[in-house]
């Protein structure tokens, strides 16, 4: 796959990124290299990794626990700590090793020690492939409150190595699959129709998917770095996505979702929602909903989760002006920004999921 290159990175994939990233170490001179890695990439992962890195720098390994749990300030402060008991200084190098926890948590880690020092995105999941690791967000979560504090920032490189979805469960694969679903609502409809018969694709089929997506994230971000305008659009599906996700991830009487089933879910609902704000044509949602749902299957709400969801609104970072703003189409590959909504209209969505 032929090298994507942004504006201040690069993205490089397979065998590629092993050459570009010891070309990379061989000249920047760096001090020391600190991985950022969870008990499992720690495990699977950063081996191979660690086998094809032909340099002599001194590296340590900084092991977190893994899931959103561990998206947080205290995270963050043991992990500053650890960094100066390891004697990091302005010329280490942090590589993050993980999923979208560990690329956001990690960029930001590197963002902030010091006022800045350089870090590399290694991606193990495709959520963080063709999302998390692409575009220079960064952050951390907010008690239950997802990705409310952070930074833009760059990595100095981001390295795709397909290899990694071999030791990826089956819900993580999946989970991944909701960013590139979105992209294709948002960008490509020829893209989107490639996910109706998922069942069928070949490993080689999905390398190629996540490169697409890659590439359509890595288009709108060129656009808008600062999201301002058009990045906006990468939000299809957030809006009640991270709701749902935070308020799963709060209440104990819920099992915690994935953020890209959190987001499957926030895509239907925004679907019906673009029914009665956009015009999106009713066919057209309900292909959406059903395409969806053969990947993920249905979540299960109750009544009384309703009201609890609409409230965490009012926390979403795209938020302006006290009005809480939705992304919602007009067509597939035709969205529309900063689309206000009524709680009658989203009520009206989950009963339309539900159905």
């Amino acid at each position: 796959m032929t090298t994507l290159k942004t504006q201040n990175y690069s993205i490089f994939f397979n065998e590629k990124a092993y050459e570009s990233l010891n070309k990379h170490l061989s000249e920047a001179n760096y001090s020391k290299i600190f991985i950022i890695a969870d008990e499992n990439t720690n495990a699977q992962c950063v081996p191979h990794i660690l086998a094809n890195i032909d340099s002599d720098i001194v590296y340590d390994i900084l092991e977190i626990e893994s899931g959103e749990v561990s998206k947080n300030i205290e995270i963050c402060v043991g992990l500053w700590e650890a960094l100066s008991d390891y004697g990091a200084d302005r010329k280490s190098l942090i590589l993050n090793i993980g999923g979208g926890v560990i690329t956001d948590l990690g960029g930001f880690i590197a963002s902030t020690f010091k006022r800045g020092i350089h870090f590399i995105n290694i991606p193990t999941s495709i959520l963080a492939m063709v999302d998390a690791s692409i575009g220079g967000k960064t952050g951390i979560d907010l008690g239950h409150l997802k990705n409310q504090i952070g930074v833009i920032n760059t990595p100095e490189m981001v390295l795709i190595d397909t290899y990694f979805l071999n030791t990826l469960p089956e819900n993580q694969m999946r989970s991944g699959f909701a960013e590139m679903l979105k992209h294709g609502l948002i960008a490509n409809e020829a893209y989107w129709n490639k996910f109706k018969e998922l069942s069928k694709l070949t490993t080689d089929d999905v390398d190629e998917l996540i490169y697409e997506s890659i590439k359509i994230k890595k288009d709108i971000v060129e656009q808008d770095p600062l999201e301002e305008s058009l990045r906006k659009t990468l939000n299809f599906g957030h809006t009640l996505g991270h709701a749902i996700e935070s308020y799963f991830l709060s209440n104990p009487k819920k099992e915690s979702l994935l953020h890209g089933e959190a987001i499957a879910v926030g895509m239907i609902l925004a679907s019906y929602i673009s029914t009665k704000t956009c015009n999106l044509a009713t066919p057209t949602n309900q292909e959406i909903k059903d395409t969806i749902l053969s990947i993920f299957g249905k979540v299960k709400f109750e009544q009384e989760d309703y009201n609890p969801i609409i409230e965490l609104l009012i926390y979403d970072k795209k938020n302006e002006h006290g009005n809480i703003n939705f992304v919602l189409l007009e067509t597939i590959g035709k969205p529309k920004i900063n689309c206000t909504v009524s709680n009658e209209t989203i009520l009206e969505a989950f009963e339309f999921y539900e159905s």
